[in-house]
């Protein structure tokens, strides 16, 4: 297993996402991602407005 693989794994193992079907992951990780883009995204704006005060 390489370093990016062990990572992958790592992650299935720590939330639990190696016993769920292909697309429950899918579901799951499309969640994940859409969160961390809406935190990554108004965070960015919050900071943006902070900076021009």
């Amino acid at each position: 297993m390489n370093w990016v693989q062990r990572k992958i794994y790592l992650y299935n193992v720590t939330f639990g996402l190696y016993m769920l079907d292909w697309w429950e992951r899918y579901l799951f990780n499309s969640l994940v991602i859409i969160l961390m883009w809406f935190i990554l995204y108004n965070g960015s704006r919050y900071f943006s407005e902070l900076c021009k005060r």
